[in-house]
């Protein structure tokens, strides 16, 4: 089942996706594609209903009908870095012995076809595709072997980066991973059984028509369920907590020269059965 939002920004109503590529209102069931309703019960709940006979809503999504972040109140937005091991190779850094947790704040999320800002004084505003893992069931210390009993479903992921701020300036990485619009998410929230082999799934990223990354969830050095129990070492999981897995090479701090964002680009990036997004990219006023 894909799940989405659509609506205006902050009045987002709950949905899905028919196989007409029609979206489905889905606010006769739930109130929100958040909280309970990523549980497994109630997505179970979801998955049985006709959609045939939901509302349809007007319009075309992502064309003439906005969508949302595909989840929404999302507690943690946990990242992953150096996660590619050809990623890293480019960074000039090493693979590292363990998981690369760092945050965006949750202000960063936005749309996956929304503008993406570039900061004031930024000079090294970067993009970056990933595979999102959005949490259904919530917990602590979980097992590897029982992680993806916790997963609500997968999406798509725009990590963008302000290089400066994230390595070259003191501090963490935080900095230059969470400016607002910096977390494009979306379109639509795919549950696991209709996305197969998570761990093989094409990935790519164009800016203005050039393709710069083109890449596989297999070369990933840790895998979902790894991820999602090392997490769960550090910080309870809840439902919308989204993670974000990292990126493979192609990042454009890693081109020769380094290429950065200026304002007026347009950013086109997917996953394998998870979606596209489109970003224009504007300069902060």
């Amino acid at each position: 089942m894909k799940l989405l939002r659509y609506g205006p920004a902050g009045q987002e109503k709950p949905g899905c996706l028919d196989a007409e590529g029609r979206v489905r209102d889905l606010s006769g069931h739930v109130s929100d594609i958040a909280g309970t309703a990523l549980l497994p019960d109630t997505i179970a709940r979801l998955k049985a209903l006709d959609v045939a006979t939901l509302p349809v809503v007007e319009g075309t999504p992502q064309s003439d009908l906005r969508l949302g972040p595909c989840v929404g109140q999302t507690g943690k937005f946990v990242c992953i870095g150096l996660n590619y091991a050809d990623h890293a190779a480019e960074s000039g850094m090493d693979v590292p012995p363990e998981p690369v947790i760092f945050n965006k704040w949750t202000s960063a999320i936005i749309g996956p076809d929304d503008d993406v800002i570039i900061p004031r004084g930024s000079k090294k505003t970067d993009w970056e595709v990933e595979l999102g893992v959005v949490i259904g069931k919530g917990g602590s210390y979980i097992d590897d072997a029982n992680a993806m009993d916790h997963v609500a479903g997968f999406c798509v992921i725009n990590d963008v980066s302000e290089r400066e701020y994230q390595i070259e300036r003191a501090g963490t990485w935080d900095k230059g991973k969470g400016c607002d619009t910096f977390g494009p998410t979306g379109p639509w929230l795919v549950t696991p059984d209709e996305v197969g082999d998570f761990d093989n799934l094409a990935m790519w990223l164009e800016v203005d028509g050039v393709r710069h990354q083109n890449g596989s969830t297999a070369t990933m050095v840790y895998k979902v369920p790894h991820l999602i129990a090392y997490c769960s070492q550090f910080m309870s999981l809840q439902p919308g907590d989204i993670i974000s897995t990292g990126t493979p090479p192609g990042v454009g701090m890693g081109l020769k020269p380094p290429t950065y964002l200026k304002g007026g680009e347009i950013m086109r990036l997917g996953i394998e059965g998870l979606g596209v997004q489109t970003q224009t990219v504007r300069n902060a006023k």
